[in-house]
């Protein structure tokens, strides 16, 4: 018979990817008596199964890519592919998949560690249950932190679900490249791997959904990575709807698309986004929809403020839809252990959020595209240079070109937006990133000196376009 036991702590942080683990470390650090809970790996999917391993799977494949182009630049190479070393030096960075020393990372920082599956259950209660189906129930006195990150979004696609497809998860774990593969989704994530893949010998298909790769980025930087994909010799379909997925052994999957197209692989990843569980939470139990998308958070990341001596909900990182990136997670995790230690500081701000998409070229980008400045009925201009032409033969030793893409409002006269496309772009992005966030002048940038021959220089000639 499954047991019933009671608890009772200052704080419960449920959920500890990067910014519930360091949220629940500091609150603890700062004297607070905190119980935390996961189900899954403490650490949460960056380590395990995003951010570190897809990147050392990217950077291995870079390599590959490299060391093809050394003929005809710095004399003659032959380059054999081999997965083996990089599912080992995977296996390694993530510990062969076990969380022990981040367990006890927590645990030293002075967090009691509770391994189950937390849900709301009341606004100051949270029932955990292991896996044996024991449950605690754990009464927050001061405050309750909602960090539960997000899963794999999977489409009703007719017949996916009967068949053995991968997410990023299952892709990352596997042991060598498969023969084929079929990407459903073109954004950061099946670029990226599907890419990689590629580069180790796969045939890969790329199939999205709407008219452009990374739709959430430039149109600019799509027409690029269409440009290099096809060149690596993967295969691109965009405003592409798939009817119905099967799978047969021996043949692989197949994808019949709504034109009557068919496409056939051995292996079919999903990487259609990702979206949290608020059902599972028990999103219900503070009165907040459990079907919506994320939990409504203020300026505070409280999504119920503490009152009449209970309890405040706070919430942090994937599930409050404000961007899935681990960054994102810690910023808001230290607005998070503010807030409830009283200590104040500036609220949440989201109008510089960098992202990086590390394909080969990276596209990195902050705050809004030139589309959503219009939108939101911006005063905007525009610039954009070209990476071939701002750093020559800089690109020809890489093998990519790129270009940097400015959004400025005019009304304020600074820039709101920025795209960094093309080799090193994540690092070049920086630069855009610090302007973005500090609202920088536009006449205080377009006075900068810009080193020469780097890739950043593309800035100042951009900046040269906006006038």
């Amino acid at each position: 018979m499954a047991a019933v036991r009671a608890d009772t702590a200052d704080v419960v942080v449920v959920g500890l990817g990067p910014g519930g683990e360091e949220a629940a470390g500091r609150l603890a650090e700062a004297g607070l008596d905190v119980v935390a809970v996961d189900e899954g790996l403490v650490g949460g999917e960056c380590p395990y199964y995003g951010c570190i391993p897809s990147k050392i799977m990217v950077r291995s494949a870079d390599l590959l890519a490299e060391g093809r182009r050394i003929t005809g630049h710095a004399g003659t190479a032959m380059v054999h592919p081999d997965w083996r070393p990089v599912a080992r030096t995977v296996r390694e960075a993530t510990a062969d998949w076990d969380d022990k020393i981040a367990v006890d990372r927590l645990v030293g920082r002075g967090v009691r560690f509770l391994r189950g599956t937390g849900r709301l259950t009341a606004r100051e209660e949270v029932t955990v249950a292991d896996a044996d189906g024991n449950e605690t129930v754990v009464h927050a006195r001061q405050a309750v932190v909602l960090a539960v990150g997000s899963e794999p979004a999977v489409p009703p696609i007719p017949g996916l679900a009967r068949t053995p497809y991968w997410t990023s998860r299952d892709a990352i774990r596997v042991d060598e490249a498969p023969r084929s593969l079929l990407v459903l989704g073109g954004g950061s994530i099946g670029l990226e791997l599907g890419q990689a893949f590629c580069r180790f010998g796969t045939a890969v298909t790329v199939v999205e959904g709407t008219q452009r790769l990374l739709p959430r980025e430039e149109p600019e930087a799509h027409e690029l990575l269409l440009k290099v994909l096809t060149e690596d010799g993967i295969e691109v379909h965009t405003s592409a709807r798939v009817e119905s997925v099967d799978y047969q052994e021996g043949t692989g999957f197949t994808l019949y698309g709504e034109r009557g197209d068919r496409l056939v692989a051995a292996r079919l990843l999903v990487a259609t986004g990702r979206r949290s569980d608020l059902a599972k939470l028990g999103a219900l139990a503070i009165e907040v929809d459990d079907e919506a998308p994320a939990l409504p958070v203020d300026e505070r990341l409280r999504v119920v403020p503490p009152a009449s001596g209970r309890p405040g909900i706070w919430a942090l990182g994937d599930v409050t839809g404000k961007g899935a990136y681990t960054h994102m997670s810690m910023y808001q995790a230290d607005v998070v252990v503010r807030g409830i230690l009283g200590e104040g500081g500036p609220p949440a701000a989201y109008h510089a959020v960098p992202r990086v998409t590390f394909t080969e070229p990276e596209i990195g980008a902050v705050g809004l595209t030139e589309r959503e400045a219009r939108e939101r009925g911006l005063v905007v201009r525009t610039g954009l240079a070209d990476l071939a032409a701002s750093a020559r033969g800089l690109t020809q030793q890489i093998g990519n070109d790129g270009f940097v893409k400015l959004v400025a409002d005019m009304l304020s006269g600074v820039l709101v937006g920025g795209t960094a496309a093309g080799p090193y772009g994540g690092e070049v992005l920086g630069a855009l990133s610090v302007a973005v966030h500090a609202r920088v002048p536009l006449s205080v940038l377009r006075g900068q000196i810009w080193a020469y021959p780097t890739f950043h220089r593309a800035i100042g000639d951009a900046l040269g376009q906006i006038g």
